[in-house]
């Protein structure tokens, strides 16, 4: 606050130089005088060239139904001296009372009534204040938003309450809390209860009147605010021996805490072993319930391979069904094929039978002639080798009719074999034709089945660059989406789906409002690790939580508004809400390098902490960006304590004996670069393009070579028959030429095979009967072999039944088995939703846990409930810390704040010294001014001011008080008092109300002169003065503005209003 603004008062003017010309009074309040602002000219005979004031000050005034008045105004103000002149009862007073009030003060602060329904007219229901307030240049308040005035609105109802109106120069209204008010008179320093800033009538007769030294010296104090710097001290200071007191009462408590403290650790300690027992417990559970799991997964695997076993043998058993009853189909092909020969050789016996008695017949007459035959035969075969010699002798001559006919045919045989090599040549070499063509067909049947691979592939090459295209665009346009709105990020229909939440809430369907997408209320301490904590936690980025079941039917009915059937939704996680997250530092993975997922995020909500911390575990999660690092950390030596896996910057996940790679490249939801994100996936949305469009060139180019390659294998394969049909075409003629040769050479031989053939016909007519008897024999083996087969087939199909019986049971032991095996794992998730390697049997488990819980009950047994103490302990631990933090800082608060107090009240002091001189130093000036001599002794330590004044020479006189003053003299004093005061205060606006009131006319000129003089070298300062004198003698000059009030109306003698009390002043506002 500037209470020491220096100021420009050189160019004081004795009274005798100045002039007094009547003004004209003005009846006319709306018309503006000339611009008061480029007056440059003063209103007395000085050189002063100070501008008016640009913030501050009070431009107009309005009133309505305000007191006994129905309207006043709007009054227009002057930017340095106004005089308001009326006669008693014509409402200065009450403008002064409306501007007081109007800007904030307090009813009783006005000496005009105790509340503020007193100053609502009688017979209306409110009263309405409007007051201007200039607001120009650099120290304009808020100048962009109200301009260049700010209109101040007060409306006061007939129960006493008031409101506001803060409008800008336009007419707008800005705000209508009185913080604003307060904001506005802090910003332009106006004290509307300052005596010195606005001095009203009662005030003023009041301490014209006073005789007091106290009075004056508390006016003093009052109107330099030194009073309020006291008040606030003494008020410092009083709260300062209240903190001593607590401090005394803390540490006495302190100390008490301390002894709980330490009997409540020393308690817990010896149960300390009971929460590493408790945790063992835990895991064994954990452990349980997977060993149950892989106990069912090892039988179901064990099912599984017996069932692969069985499909296999009935494979097999099914092949060699087929295969048998291929057998029995050929054996009864045979069977019947044999049947048939013998029934048509039993009935080509059948007919030979008569023929068959004959021939006996004859045989026994043979036997008779067989001894005639035998004599016959001695004769016969010396006639034989007579015939013999005629034999050879016929050869001889067949020899020699060979020779003759071979050489009359020699040169058409010549011709024939001639044509034949000539044929067998050109068969040779259609043959080689037709291997070359063949190879070239089967090149080209090549060529084309490796470009129909190849068309394949880059087909399906295309469709995958394709799909990762559209993928990419989608991810594109989501990522544009975010810009906007972060949580298109986590779906499309994510802000309506949180509207509609948000709405919900509101009309009351949810028990707590669900939190959510997860991903959203999670911040990364580190973007690099924005890829490795996404397939950290997955799905659980787009997750929801609710407080309980109910919550979520209601979720699940949102959701079903925005994401359609068969569309994957986000997981809804239900767990109790709860305000603070897990303590997990037991169980919490370490590291002095690589932090956990959960201290690399930042999560404000315990909700989601907890609801990460239920489903991920991620406080045993490492996160190392470097690959090699994170596999020697968890493989190539011992992973740190209560850690499981670990995660890199690329987002592989890494376990002790296993290593998997990501799947993505870049992180879609937890990124923070958006924009560069959006140009890397502009790249490749581009690259795919172009990859997808030299794909297709290249598909392109594969159906025009399978194509053309198609169109020279027609060719050839055209050109490939017709040299078959010419080779086959060659050897018929060849065969035909060979034929001829055949022919004479049959012909020759004709006479002795016909012999030959009559022998051999014979020998088959004896063999049928033979072939007959084998026939049969050769059925009875068929039969039994078609016997056999069946038996065969019968066996194959009776296992194979057999065998499918066992295989159908086993398929259902299997479902029942993976049944139970989604039961198991669904308790074995609620038990503990992370997997977990188990080495141990069920049954060794279950014995453990066992044994150990009997032994936890022994412990709970010897020492009582381990959480009750451990909450205890915790709890006076917690006290205690709090209680001793709190002692502390409130010591090193009284240390400082003693500190600051013993460096302000020597400012204080000084300070008050400063003033103090300077008040003595104005006001010895100002009563120079009509030859007086005075002096004022401050008397800090009894709180008196004593002023004395001595009309005439000060060395001739003594000194006099002020009560042995005139009444005349006096108020010529107390205004030179006054206006030492406004020297040494810092307002921008001034107001007195009838401060001549107990003046003569001489004092009162004198007065005027000073305040004028005073106000010529302040011009920005405003000066609002209430008078009712004519103010006629004034000088005339444009800053001067007279205002004048109407007179009274008719029968209106006294204000209503009742004597004030400090009880009454109930200001509501």
């Amino acid at each position: 606050m500037n209470l020491m603004a220096k100021r420009k008062e050189e160019n004081f003017f004795s009274p005798e130089n100045a002039k007094r010309p009547r003004q004209e009074e003005l009846d006319d309040f709306d018309k503006d005088e000339c611009d008061e602002d480029e007056c440059a000219v003063s209103f007395t005979n000085g050189t002063s060239t100070l501008t008016a004031a640009e913030v501050g000050i009070i431009e107009s005034i309005q009133l309505k139904n305000f007191m006994c008045h129905s309207m006043l105004g709007p009054f227009k103000f002057g930017s340095n001296v106004n005089f308001v002149v009326g006669n008693n009862g014509s409402g200065k007073s009450a403008v002064l009372t409306a501007l007081i009030v109007g800007l904030g003060g307090k009813a009783i602060t006005t000496n005009r009534g105790s509340s503020l329904k007193g100053f609502v007219k009688d017979g209306q229901n409110s009263a309405d204040i409007s007051i201007t307030i200039r607001n120009r240049g650099d120290d304009a308040y808020r100048g962009n938003v109200y301009g260049d005035t700010i209109i101040v609105q007060q409306h006061i109802s007939m129960d006493g309450s008031r409101s506001y109106k803060l409008k800008s120069a336009t007419g707008a209204v800005i705000s209508t809390k009185k913080e604003e008010l307060i904001g506005i008179l802090d910003h332009f320093n106006i004290q509307v209860d300052n005596p010195v800033s606005v001095l009203t009538q009662e005030m003023s007769k009041q301490f014209l009147q006073s005789k007091n030294e106290g009075d004056k010296y508390k006016f003093f104090m009052k109107a330099t605010q030194l009073e309020q710097m006291k008040e606030d001290y003494s008020y410092i200071m009083e709260t300062k021996e209240r903190t001593k007191e607590q401090i005394n009462q803390g540490e006495e408590r302190l100390s008490e805490l301390k002894r709980q403290c330490l009997e409540k650790e020393e308690r817990f300690q010896n149960i300390a072993g009971l929460s590493t027992m408790k945790t063992n417990l835990e895991y064994l559970k954990h452990e349980m319930a997977w060993a149950v799991v892989n106990e069912i997964e090892k039988q179901l695997n064990a099912i599984r391979d017996n069932i692969k076993i069985g499909e296999d043998r009935a494979a097999r058993l099914e092949r060699k069904t087929e295969e048998q009853q291929v057998r029995l189909n050929e054996a009864e092909k045979k069977y019947k094929d044999i049947q048939d020969k013998l029934e048509k050789i039993s009935q080509e016996t059948s007919a030979r039978a008569p023929e068959c008695m004959a021939l006996k017949a004859d045989l026994t007459s043979k036997k008779r002639a067989y001894n005639e035959a035998e004599v016959l035969y001695n004769r016969s075969l010396n006639e034989y080798k007579a015939l013999k010699k005629d034999d050879e002798q016929l050869c001889r001559r067949i020899e020699e009719l060979k020779k003759s006919a071979d050489q009359s045919l020699e040169p058409e045989r010549l011709e024939r074999q001639k044509k034949i090599s000539w044929l067998k040549e050109r068969i040779k070499a259609l043959q080689d034709q037709e291997s070359s063509v063949n190879q070239e067909i089967e090149q080209f049947q090549q060529a084309i089945e490796k470009d129909k691979e190849e068309h394949t592939r880059i087909k399906r090459e295309e469709l995958d660059v394709k799909t990762t295209l559209n993928f990419n665009q989608r991810q594109l346009k989501e990522l544009k989406d975010s810009k906007t709105n972060r949580l298109k990020r986590f779906g499309p229909h994510v802000p309506a789906l949180l509207e509609a939440i948000d709405d919900a809430y509101r009309r009351g369907h949810f028990t707590y409002k669900p939190v959510g997408p997860l991903g959203a209320c999670i911040h990364l301490r580190d973007p690099e690790l924005a890829l490795a904590i996404e397939s950290c936690l997955k799905g659980l980025l787009q997750a929801y939580c609710c407080h309980n079941h109910a919550d979520e039917r209601v979720l699940q009915a949102l959701m079903k508004k925005f994401y359609s059937p068969g569309t994957s939704r986000p997981q809804i996680i239900v767990s109790e809400f709860r305000n603070e997250m897990y303590d997990v530092r037991h169980r919490a993975a370490y590291h002095p390098e690589y932090p956990t997922v959960l201290t690399a995020l930042e999560i404000d909500n315990a909700v989601v902490a907890n609801s990460l911390i239920d489903m991920r575990s991620i406080e045993t999660v490492l996160l190392i960006k470097n690959n090699s690092v994170a596999r020697a950390v968890m493989q190539s030596q011992k992973p740190p304590k209560n850690c499981r896996e670990a995660f890199t910057a690329d987002g592989d996940q890494v376990f002790a004996g296993r290593y998997y790679s990501s799947e993505y490249t870049r992180p879609k939801f937890l990124s923070r670069d958006v924009d560069s994100e959006i140009s890397d996936l502009e790249d490749e949305v581009e690259n795919k393009k172009a990859q997808i469009l030299n794909l297709q060139q290249h598909l392109s180019t594969l159906q025009k070579d399978i194509k053309c390659n198609e169109e020279l294998l027609r060719r050839y394969q055209l050109h490939y028959k017709e040299l078959k049909m010419k080779i086959r075409k060659s050897i018929s003629e060849i065969r035909e030429l060979e034929n001829i040769e055949e022919h004479q050479s049959v012909d020759i031989a004709t006479l002795k095979n016909m012999e030959q053939q009559k022998e051999n016909m014979e020998h088959l007519k004896s063999l049928k009967i033979i072939l007959v008897l084998f026939k049969q024999d050769e059925l009875n083996l068929a039969d039994s072999e078609v016997d056999n087969q069946k038996r065969g087939k019968r066996h194959y199909e009776d296992k194979q039944k057999e065998h499918l019986d066992t295989l159908n049971k086993k398929k259902r032991e299997l479902d029942m088995k993976e049944k139970e095996l989604e039961e198991k794992m669904s308790q074995a998730r609620q038990i503990c939703p992370e997997r977990i390697e188990v080495k141990k049997s069920a049954s060794i488990l279950d014995k453990e846990i066992n044994r150990l819980r009997q032994k936890i009950q022994a412990e709970h047994a010897s020492y009582g409930d381990r959480e009750e103490i451990m909450k205890q302990y915790q709890e006076a631990r917690e006290s205690y810390l709090d209680l001793d933090s709190k002692v502390k800082t409130l010591k090193r608060f009284i240390k400082l704040l003693e500190e600051i107090m013993i460096h302000r009240y020597k400012t204080y002091q000084q300070f008050r010294r400063c003033l103090t001189l300077r008040c003595k130093l104005y006001f010895d000036n100002l009563l120079s001014q009509r030859a007086y001599c005075g002096k004022m002794n401050f008397d800090h330590k009894n709180e008196t001011l004593t002023i004395s004044v001595q009309p005439g020479e000060g060395n001739k006189a003594a000194f006099n008080d002020m009560r042995a003053l005139s009444g005349g003299e006096r108020s010529f004093s107390t205004v030179c008092f006054i206006l030492s005061l406004w020297s040494i205060a810092e307002s921008p606006f001034r107001c007195l109300d009838e401060f001549d009131v107990y003046m003569d006319m001489v004092n009162r000129r004198i007065a005027m002169d000073m305040i004028l003089k005073m106000a010529d070298s302040q011009r920005f300062r405003q000066f609002i003065l209430l008078t009712p004198q004519s103010m006629s003698s004034l000088p005339s000059s444009k800053l001067i503005r007279i205002l004048r009030m109407s007179d009274p109306e008719r029968g209106q003698t006294t204000l209503p209003f009742r004597p004030v009390s400090q009880e009454d002043d109930d200001d509501r506002s």
